[in-house]
């Protein structure tokens, strides 16, 4: 009885210090962001187009377009090949070829974010600038270069959902005259939704968070982008680029920057948790 009471302890500390983690994270964020948005005011900082520090104007409104625009793009790459990959691995394929295809997939994830890039640099850029136009540095590249990096998140985890699904399931809606792709689709998919939910919203975090690889073939313009073609700088390009050399209320911007993405990164993982949960209750309720 010691022993579990023993264990039952550490394991609500270990639950507790990611908890605290978090919690410090963003008292830091919040407490170096804020003075800022209170002097500058919130409504002018995101809707306002002008950055440019060294005359006291903070505006951020491209740069959260820049993200936003970014991260869909990567996310459509993401849940279209990812869970397509997920379905053809774990219905489709032999099982001796998935045994090479998944760990495959998987050592993608520990590849560094700078090698993309330099891949993006080097072959991605100037493809789209030869053959569709523009600068290539782009929100097209940086989409590609993000979408094929959160694609071993999607892929590994969306598996194990797939996996997870009782085989009595799929056995029963074969017996019941459903074909391979209906019983995937109709069937396996739904019955891995949270699972795959779950996959998608870690790809999305890992979509808006990264910065390297997006710093290099993003372009970083302090611009609206009108076109997939245009340039364009994300949140967390600008708070890398400039976190260097910033003091004072420039300083203070990049926090509050940061303070902004953090909030984006929590509704969008709202919306999605709030709509998976609503299908759910649609189906169930069917």
């Amino acid at each position: 009885m010691k022993q579990e009471r023993l264990i039952q302890v550490l394991l609500l500390l270990t639950a507790l210090s990611a908890i605290s983690g978090l919690a410090v994270i963003t008292v830091f964020i919040f407490r170096a962001g804020l003075p800022l948005l209170i002097k500058v005011g919130v409504g002018h900082f995101i809707f306002s187009s002008d950055w440019y520090p060294q005359e006291g104007k903070f505006g951020i409104l491209p740069m959260i377009v820049g993200s936003l625009a970014v991260t869909a793009g990567a996310m459509a790459i993401g849940i279209v090949f990812g869970v397509g990959c997920a379905v053809l691995l774990t219905q489709f394929c032999p099982p001796r070829a998935v045994s090479v295809i998944k760990p495959s997939i998987e050592l993608l994830a520990g590849i560094p974010s700078v090698v993309y890039g330099f891949m993006g640099v080097v072959v991605l850029v100037p493809f789209i600038r030869n053959y569709l136009g523009g600068p290539g540095l782009s929100v097209l590249a940086a989409s590609i270069v993000l979408g094929i990096m959160v694609l071993p998140t999607v892929i590994s985890i969306s598996v194990d959902a797939l996996r997870a699904v009782p085989r009595s399931y799929r056995e029963g809606s074969i017996a019941l005259g459903a074909t391979e792709w209906q019983t995937s689709h109709r069937v396996l998919l739904r019955a891995a939704r949270s699972g795959i939910v779950a996959a998608i919203i870690l790809g999305m975090g890992r979509a808006v968070g990264e910065t390297m690889a997006v710093i290099m073939v993003a372009g970083n313009t302090l611009e609206i982008p009108t076109s997939p073609l245009d340039p364009v700088r994300t949140l967390t390009s600008n708070i890398a680029l400039e976190m260097g050399y910033a003091a004072g209320d420039h300083r203070q911007a990049l926090f509050a920057t940061g303070v902004t993405l953090f909030v984006i990164i929590m509704i969008l993982n709202t919306i999605a948790l709030t709509v998976s949960r609503r299908r759910g209750q649609r189906a169930t309720s069917r």
